[in-house]
Parts: structure tokens; C-alpha cells; sequence
């Protein structure tokens, strides 16, 4: 396995970069695919320690072309690359169906014309919506709730119909909320923290009601290595998640105990999402995980808030994030 040629999509990114190293060190020939930029910036592979234990691409993946070269002499794949903003894909939904569906076809049909290589597509706890029941298990309803998550829905049925039409050996990764160092203030938890270690007395969130199954990063990325070393989920959609709900507002209060604060929380209304696109509740049932790799989670909730508080908050790390506006 150590000798298997494995490609990182996205690999820039907040999921992609701990992915990258968590590879690194069980695998000896890894390219890491960034999207290209006039800056010459390689996103958070930038701070990874093992950069000169792998190969680092700029590109793009909405270039077909681009995609069937990349993947020449590849193992695996584990695409990562999409946009994932939510309040971004209101504005601009287009950008979503050319990167996540549109990258995710060129991705498949690159793998299948190169030898039918092994894919793990990154998929979204949002595509399943307010749960209809928890916890929720992949076969749950789908449910677009936002241009962003109907992206994902198709781009989870495209890499899929690969499997199905060409045998091509895809899985879908379905990851719950993910946090963790390098996460970018767009998600709660880095709101939370920036704004309190930035002297912040009022905290401007969303609506404090929704539940989430937060998943730390370290564990998210054992959970897509456990699915691709291992065949049997080979044509399977498999959830990697926490099996457990806490509410944002429990959630701000555990990080003001951990940071030892006391703020105000106030409504900022721009962080609202339309009614009917708010997902109000997510609980990932990861029983089939575990059944298949024997996959579970080792860093729980308050172990990792502690281990992202202490990342965010070392000057370095902090001065890198706007916690004075809503990042979108």
C-alpha cells in the first residue's frame, strides 16, 4: 500500500491540507492538487511540514484536459476540491455547478479513461437537509436546501453513475460538520473563537437553535483513508461522523468555558439563512463506518475545541482571520 500513487484534490484547503498529511506519512508517492493563482499561494499547504515529501500541482478542475493528465500513473484519488460556502452559492450558484458537478465529472471521466483508478468523492452532511429522522443514515432523503448542497447532490450522483455505467471503483465520502485548525471563519466554531480571542464583548452569530454533529478534522481524514484502504465500500455512499447533536448554543457556551469568557451573543441578521434553506438538524448515524472498516471517532467534542482553540489563537494563526465581518 505504502507505494500506491494517491491524488489529493483540493488539497489547499482546511479538509484537503490535514488529509495531505495524514497521507504523507503512510504513503510515498502523493500529489496535492491547488488551485491555480497569479500569487503563487498553495493555501494551507503553505504551513504543512511535509512539503518536501510531495508533489504540489496548481490547477484547476473544471479543465477536463488538465484532469486527464493529473491522473496519469494515479492509485487513488481522493477529490476534495468544490466550492462549499453556503451564503457564497446564493450569490453565485453557477461557480457551484461548474466546480462541484462539472469538476467531479471531469475528476470520474479522467480516472475511467486513465484505467479505471480508484476515487473517494467528497460529498456533505447538507445534502441530507433537516433531518427527517435521526440519526440520519445514508439512506436518508436528499434534500436541496441551498444551491450549494443541490451541487452536491448532483455531484454525488454523477461520481456515482460512474460506478454504475463504467464500474468505475468510486465511494462517496459523506462527511458531518468538520472543524478544526486552518478552518475558515465562514464556519461557526472559527467565528466563535476568533471574536472572543480578539477582545470581541458581543458575539454576532446566526440563529443558535440548529443542531450540528461536529466531527474533528484529525478524525475526518482516518475516516476517508479507512474507506479507500478498504474494498468493500467500494459503490457505497458512507456518512463519517460523530453520532451525536449538540445545538450552536451549546456549543458557544462550551468554547466560553474553555476560553474562560463570558460573552453576549446578538443576532446578526446577514448571518440568517433563508427560512426554508436553513438546515435546522444534523445527527450522523456512522454505524455503517464502522460495520465496513471498523472506523471510529477518537477525538471528541470537547477534547477538539480545545485543540482548535489553542491553533486559532497563536498570533501567527490569529492575525490571519477577519473576525471584525461576516466572511462569506
Amino acid at each position: 500500500m505504502k507505494n500506491l500513487n494517491v491524488l489529493v484534490t483540493g488539497a489547499d484547503g482546511f479538509i484537503g491540507s490535514h488529509l495531505v498529511e495524514m497521507l504523507a506519512s503512510k504513503y510515498s508517492n502523493i500529489k496535492a492538487l491547488t488551485q491555480y493563482n497569479s500569487f503563487g499561494s498553495w493555501g494551507w499547504l503553505d504551513d504543512v511540514n511535509c512539503k518536501d515529501r510531495i508533489e504540489i500541482l496548481a490547477g484547476d478542475v473544471r479543465d477536463p484536459h488538465f484532469c486527464n493528465e493529473i491522473v496519469k500513473d494515479i492509485d487513488i484519488i481522493f477529490h476534495l476540491a468544490a466550492l462549499i460556502a453556503i451564503p457564497y452559492s446564493y450569490s453565485a450558484p453557477s461557480s457551484y455547478v461548474e466546480t462541484n458537478i462539472n469538476g467531479t465529472l471531469n475528476i470520474c471521466q479522467a480516472a475511467k479513461e486513465n484505467g479505471n483508478i480508484r476515487v473517494i468523492h467528497t460529498s456533505t452532511s447538507e445534502v441530507y437537509g433537516t433531518a427527517q429522522y435521526v440519526p440520519i443514515d445514508e439512506h436518508h432523503p436528499l434534500q436541496p436546501q441551498s444551491p450549494y448542497s443541490a451541487s452536491k447532490i448532483a455531484a454525488d450522483a454523477m461520481a456515482m453513475s460512474f460506478y454504475n455505467a463504467f464500474n468505475l471503483p468510486v465511494t462517496i465520502a459523506r462527511p458531518f460538520n468538520t472543524y478544526g485548525p486552518r478552518q475558515s471563519a465562514r464556519a461557526v466554531i472559527p467565528t466563535i473563537i476568533t471574536q472572543i480571542a480578539n477582545g470581541i464583548s458581543e458575539i454576532k452569530l446566526g440563529d443558535l437553535s440548529p443542531t450540528r454533529d461536529f466531527n474533528y478534522v484529525e478524525d475526518t481524514c482516518r475516516g476517508f483513508i479507512a474507506i479507500a484502504e478498504n474494498d468493500r465500500t467500494i459503490g457505497e455512499t458512507i456518512n463519517i461522523g460523530s453520532n451525536s447533536e449538540i445545538s450552536i448554543k451549546d456549543t458557544l457556551d462550551l468554547i466560553n468555558e474553555l476560553m474562560g469568557s463570558d460573552v453576549n451573543f446578538i443576532q446578526d441578521i446577514q448571518r440568517i439563512r433563508p427560512e426554508n434553506s436553513e438546515v435546522f438538524r444534523l445527527w450522523c448515524d456512522n454505524s455503517k463506518i464502522e460495520k465496513l472498516t471498523g472506523f471510529k471517532p477518537q477525538i471528541n467534542l470537547q477534547k477538539g475545541l480545545q485543540k482548535t482553540i489553542d491553533w486559532i489563537t497563536q498570533p501567527n494563526n490569529l492575525k490571519n482571520y477577519k473576525a471584525e465581518i461576516y466572511n462569506v
